[in-house]
Formats: structure tokens, C-alpha cells, sequence
């Protein structure tokens, strides 16, 4: 027998308010009905079915390196190790950190003019 999904939407709206503040973000709906944010259609960040983490898009590269230095903040799950996911703990209010990763997560889905007017501060969001 399949799990109860269990979930607060509430535990998504520190990532979700600081990703909506990227330009061309988007409030969405994702697996199992829980709470996302996409950009360009794609899945930025969400809050996992099982309520116990945020899997954020991020780089292999750029992964690697936020498991090591911040092991007690991020992990990897068996499932997501073959996707470019890492997966915030939904405790984590370290607002610095979470605008950082976001922002590495939004910059893999934007186009480079979106990027390019985010730089120069011309985003018309």
C-alpha cells in the first residue's frame, strides 16, 4: 500500500517567496498536488510529497559542492542522485544561502536575456 501523501503547504513559503522574487518565476502546482515554482514551464524548487524537504535544480557541479560544505542543510536521496536536484531541509531559514542556491537554480532555467536584463537590473517581472 502507497504512503499517505502528508504536507503543509506553509513549509514551502520561505523557499517559494524568496524564487518568486527572480524574474519570469511562476507559483505552480507539481507532483502529487504539492507547491512549486517553475520558470519558462520548468521545475525551479518544490516542496517534496513527502513534506521533508525542497529539491531545488542545481548543477551537478554546483551540488557537489553545497552537500559538502553545508551537509547539515542539504542532502541526496537515492532517487534524486541521477538528477541535477539537491534537496534543502524545510527548516532551513538561512535566507543567504537559500537566495543563493535559488538563484544558481533560476540561472539554469532562464534565457540568457533574461539573465543578460537580471544583470543590468532591466527585468520587467
Amino acid at each position: 500500500m502507497k504512503k499517505p501523501i502528508e504536507f503543509n503547504y506553509s513549509d514551502f513559503d520561505f523557499v517559494k517567496n524568496i524564487a518568486l522574487t527572480f524574474p519570469d518565476t511562476e507559483e505552480s502546482v507539481s507532483h502529487e498536488g504539492t507547491p512549486s515554482v517553475k520558470v519558462r514551464g520548468k521545475l525551479m524548487c518544490r516542496l517534496h510529497d513527502n513534506g521533508e524537504f525542497i529539491p531545488i535544480r542545481i548543477g551537478f557541479d554546483s551540488r557537489d559542492y553545497y552537500l559538502e560544505t553545508y551537509p547539515e542543510i542539504f542532502h541526496l536521496p537515492e532517487h534524486f542522485k541521477n538528477y541535477p536536484y539537491i534537496c534543502l531541509w524545510k527548516d532551513c531559514h538561512d535566507r543567504k544561502l537559500v537566495i543563493e542556491v535559488l538563484e544558481i537554480a533560476w540561472r539554469s532555467l532562464a534565457t540568457k536575456k533574461q539573465i543578460k536584463d537580471f544583470e543590468t537590473g532591466n527585468s520587467l517581472d
